[in-house]
């Protein structure tokens, strides 16, 4: 049985709220995927989106769809 974690990636609001706009650091980005793939997380699809802030800028986001195999409940877990 598989289980399944929707992550949101977006850069800072204040980047947006200076710059107008806010782009993904791919070194931050990388990280937090290797981050998730150590816990035994993989990426099962990515789909970028601007999302509006305030009526007057956007930044950049990502949903990320991550699978992995169901582990067992420790011992004695209802």
């Amino acid at each position: 049985m598989k289980e399944y974690k929707a992550v949101i990636y977006q850069e800072s609001l204040l980047g947006s709220l200076i710059l107008g706009q806010s782009k993904i650091d791919p070194d931050k980005l990388t990280k937090m995927l290797n981050d998730y793939a150590r816990e035994g997380w993989r990426v099962v699809e990515i789909i970028r989106e601007q999302r509006r802030m305030l009526l007057v800028s956007s930044r950049e986001a990502f949903l990320i769809v991550l699978e992995r195999d169901k582990r067992p409940a420790p011992a004695g877990a209802n």
